[in-house]
């Protein structure tokens, strides 16, 4: 159970993290009105996930399907908790991801969107989604492979064919940044994320790509200067993962 004193630490660890993306926004001249907070709960208790809404957290990410269940149907009828899907998604959790999640952020291939939107079509409802960029060409990263920009044209194609399902609303791009000590290190990935978007923006004006879901715990401020719109937070707010 979660005592009153872990409750209030994670009330204001949210509060330290919300006063920080002001910060992070008035640096470079925008409102934190344009930036939304998704908390990461991946790996936390129920008991955790109950505290942050109750600090009055509204959208949750999780990664995992399976451990995402519990949470949402623990917290039905709870205000307003919106839940993003932000890892990876085997094909074959399709369904569930479209039934369970009310956004998701690592669309990572056309066969993907494929079945996403024909699940979202038999559901009868329009799925928010993010394409998910590698923008460092580490291996270990899933995503639509665009770290040279010898392989824009590749995603351009793709991009626009997954734009086109009428059952997807296609808002932007996400991508993770290398993991640095020092988070100027990881400028430059978020500054090619930022850059593509506008180069897809004017290839293909006739959709909406306003959203830059990136920054985490340790970079989401140097993420907020270059012009990211969603930050995806876990550690800052809830503390480390129980082991």
């Amino acid at each position: 159970m979660v005592t009153a004193l872990s409750l209030e630490s994670i009330r204001d660890n949210l509060e330290w993290v919300q006063e920080r993306i002001i910060k992070a926004a008035q640096s470079v001249g925008r409102s934190a009105d344009s930036i939304t907070l998704v908390v990461v709960t991946k790996g936390h208790t129920l008991e955790r996930v109950r505290a942050v809404v109750e600090a009055g957290a509204r959208r949750l990410g999780e990664n995992y399907v399976e451990e995402a269940l519990d949470k949402i149907a623990s917290l039905q009828g709870g205000i307003g908790v919106e839940w993003h899907m932000i890892g990876h998604i085997q094909s074959r959790k399709a369904k569930p991801v479209c039934v369970h999640f009310d956004y998701v952020h690592s669309l990572d291939s056309l066969k993907l969107a494929t079945r996403l939107n024909r699940f979202a079509e038999e559901l009868g409802k329009r799925l928010p989604v993010l394409l998910e960029c590698n923008v460092s060409g580490e291996q270990s990263k899933f995503g639509f492979p665009v770290w040279e920009e010898s392989l824009w044209e590749a995603f351009f194609d793709q991009a626009a064919q997954i734009a086109s399902l009428a059952h997807l609303d296609v808002r932007g791009l996400m991508t993770m940044a290398p993991y640095f000590e020092d988070s100027e290190l990881a400028r430059p990935y978020f500054r090619r994320l930022a850059r593509l978007r506008d180069a897809l923006s004017a290839r293909a004006p006739q959709s909406q790509w306003s959203e830059l879901s990136m920054g985490m715990s340790g970079d989401f401020e140097t993420a907020i200067q270059e012009g990211a719109t969603i930050v995806r937070i876990g550690q800052a707010i809830l503390g480390a993962r129980p082991a």
